[in-house]
């Protein structure tokens, strides 16, 4: 049995993982953190990471860049692999989850999703055969309408991955508005669409001659990517210090 650490365990992601774990033979949650607590977890709750006491053999996020700090250095601590699924970290704290991978397993990805991360694995493999051969790539991603930034850290995830297996050829271009040219051929067009309750889709589009090829993934909920963190975890457990993502998880399980 896998025991797991929730860091922000109040929150909508850590309540949805906390129920797909509740299901789950193979983990238990054995400690919970957050700084508002009601009770009503099966679990004790910290109000701060350095009060918990409790041994586990891996911890996953899901709060707030101002606590990773605290994290890093308690996981440092302990040699307590962890699994961050919080975003908008600054570049002092990019630098700090790099100098932990060094005393500790860190998993850090920008999307959860076993399927985004496998369709980040398939795109590498499109590229190498589509971009030689003139396709045009056209990024198009779709959020709710309180989603802040744009375009999403997947989408230009997604960009990279391509861009990466084209020794980064490609510029990015997230606005034609203004421009009366033709389209360049090392260019990623990346489109941003903010609406509704839409949870997430992205659709990655080579367009050739006479021929479209499509990749897409939608998010129908949050739970895809709680899924995802609790499939990381289950990897996490006992792997030797080191920097992870889903990548590693995805081959893990081909």
């Amino acid at each position: 049995m896998i025991r797991l650490i929730m860091h922000g365990c109040n929150g909508k992601m850590g309540q949805v993982i906390s129920g797909i774990v509740a299901q789950d033979p193979e983990i238990q949650i054995v400690a919970g953190v957050d700084r508002q607590d009601d009770g009503h977890n099966s679990y004790p709750v910290f109000s701060d990471i350095s009060e918990c006491d409790v041994e586990a053999d891996v911890l996953i996020d899901f709060s707030t860049a101002s606590a990773m700090d605290a994290l890093l250095d308690h996981c440092i601590a302990h040699k307590l692999p962890c699994v961050l699924c919080t975003t908008g970290l600054s570049p002092q704290q990019l630098a700090h989850v790099e100098e932990a991978s060094r005393e500790v397993a860190v998993l850090k990805s920008a999307n959860m999703s076993l399927g985004i991360n496998l369709l980040l694995k398939m795109l590498k493999d499109a590229a190498d055969v589509l971009a030689p051969a003139g396709y045009d790539i056209e990024i198009l991603e779709k959020h709710h309408n309180l989603k802040l930034d744009a375009p999403s850290g997947t989408a230009l995830a997604l960009a990279d991955s391509i861009n990466e297996e084209c020794g980064n050829a490609y510029t990015y271009v997230y606005d034609r508005s203004q421009r009366r040219e033709k389209r360049d051929k090392k260019e990623i067009g990346i489109s941003a669409v903010r609406g509704g309750t839409i949870v997430g889709e992205h659709e990655v589009i080579f367009a050739g001659q006479d021929e479209v090829i499509t990749f897409s993934h939608s998010a129908y909920s949050k739970a895809v990517f709680a899924k995802g963190a609790v499939q990381a975890g289950k990897f996490l457990a006992g792997k030797p210090a080191g920097l992870y993502d889903m990548s590693h998880v995805i081959d893990a399980q081909l």
